[in-house]
């Protein structure tokens, strides 16, 4: 794999480039059909890598790799793909523009409120492209980094790509950033994020990371990405790979915590000679690797899949983080599954792994009010009832506060949950005394 041929350079297929391409007529009708129409809702884009390494094409519609960048029809209400379809049948543009856009409002583009609620504001100002979520740690989305090598059909930020000025947020300069971390000294993380920022080529990354290295209160350095598993050859063959790698080494040299948290869904993606090459590549450097996704219904609703990547992780060096809960954004109607089903896949894929993998936490919803992690289905005082804690969270005093919600068969979400043993709230959707900046947050939402 590291000798790649021209052909396998990286290249990105959208919905029409697709056709030109021998892939396509590995669709069947109704498949090349639900591309057509479900394509103009939700983003789609590949690469040759995804294509022909990740994809089990005797296997298709249900190898988790293309469901997980292919649209397929089901990502639609019935009705919604029924009336799209019937639009585009009769080429009205007007009304097709109408239709999906109604569609998008119903799809919840910002869940959390990650848009509105989580802004960085300096002088009265707010910061384009900056999310300042939790106390110590700012969300930092670069302009140049909101596209992916391929979209993932699930993506909870799927409205990034959509072409939607006002549903995006992204920085156009790296220097707000800058002064916003002077002033705010509390902050010692800082997540780079998208879209995938290792879309960006190693110069420009570079401009929005160097300026961070002088900050004596800065300690770490993260950079989400799913370029491990999606462009592999980012860390190996690229042009400016060798950059890219000197640059994380400038990183930890200058005393940061350097952490790639890498996006891996399926253990199909971390088993490709490449994809071994870009973790060992990137430890090399002294930068840590971590492994993080969300379970999804049609996915990776296997334990054993799970326990797969995580021990194959560990194996590689990288550490096992996170097991997240799809958000209740996009067709989460087709993703998501009971919060009781991903507690038990979640339990059955830990008990098998062993203790150096048991780094891994999960089930995860990241929350408005914040990470709310599932720690068990239990009958207290004789109610079945969800086990809950925060692990991170709006107000540091709820951080590792257990709670309880009544056990819910069908829930999916948090939202959907509700307090146990007769309470009428849960605890954080009252005005917390220690923290009034957050009251007006919280009336809003409770």
């Amino acid at each position: 794999m590291q000798g790649l041929s021209e052909q396998e350079r990286y290249k990105p297929y959208n919905s029409r480039t697709i056709r030109d391409t021998p892939y396509w007529q590995k669709l069947t009708p109704a498949l090349q059909e639900a591309m057509n129409v479900v394509a103009r809702v939700m983003p789609f884009r590949t690469n040759e890598y995804v294509l022909g390494h990740l994809i089990d094409w005797d296997n298709i519609p249900n190898d988790p790799i293309f469901r997980l960048t292919f649209p397929h029809k089901d990502m639609l209400l019935e009705e919604e793909y029924a009336s799209l379809k019937q639009l585009i049948d009769s080429d009205d543009a007007v009304a097709i523009k109408r239709r999906i856009e109604a569609i998008w409002l119903r799809m919840n583009p910002h869940p959390a409120g990650q848009l509105t609620h989580n802004a960085a504001i300096l002088d009265g100002k707010v910061l384009p492209g900056l999310q300042h979520k939790y106390r110590e740690t700012v969300l930092f989305f670069p302009g140049a980094g909101q596209t992916c090598h391929a979209y993932c059909t699930f993506c909870f930020r799927w409205a990034q790509f959509i072409g939607e000025e006002e549903l995006k947020f992204n920085a156009r300069e790296s220097q707000e950033l800058v002064n916003y971390l002077r002033v705010h000294t509390e902050v010692t993380d800082v997540l780079i994020t998208g879209g995938d920022p290792m879309i960006m080529n190693t110069r420009s990354l570079a401009g929005y990371i160097e300026p961070l290295l002088a900050l004596p209160h800065l300690k770490s350095i993260r950079i989400g990405t799913k370029s491990v598993a999606y462009w592999p050859q980012r860390f190996v063959s690229d042009k400016d790979a060798p950059q890219l790698l000197e640059l994380f080494e400038r990183i930890v040299a200058a005393g940061k915590h350097l952490s790639i948290m890498g996006h891996y869904n399926h253990p199909v993606e971390i088993r490709q000679a490449v994809a071994r090459q870009a973790i060992e590549r990137i430890r090399s450097t002294g930068a840590t690797l971590r492994i993080q996704a969300p379970v999804i219904r049609h996915i990776n609703e296997d334990p054993a899949d799970w326990a797969a990547l995580w021990t194959e992780g560990v194996r590689l060096g990288a550490v096992p983080y996170y097991l997240f809960v799809e958000r209740d954004t996009g067709p989460s109607h087709y993703f998501a599954m009971p919060l009781a089903r991903a507690f038990e896949i979640f339990q059955a894929a830990y008990r098998s792994v062993s203790g150096l993998a048991r780094t891994v936490r999960g089930p995860s919803m990241s929350t408005f009010y914040g990470k709310v992690l599932i720690n068990g289905i239990e009958v207290v005082a004789g109610e079945k009832v969800f086990v809950l804690q925060f692990l991170q969270a709006r107000d540091p005093q709820w951080v590792l506060r257990t709670f309880y919600a009544r056990f819910d068969p069908h829930a999916t979400w948090f939202d959907q949950l509700r307090p146990a043993f007769g309470e009428a709230s849960f605890f954080f959707q009252l005005p917390p005394a220690n923290a009034p900046e957050l009251i007006p947050v919280l009336l809003e939402t409770a």
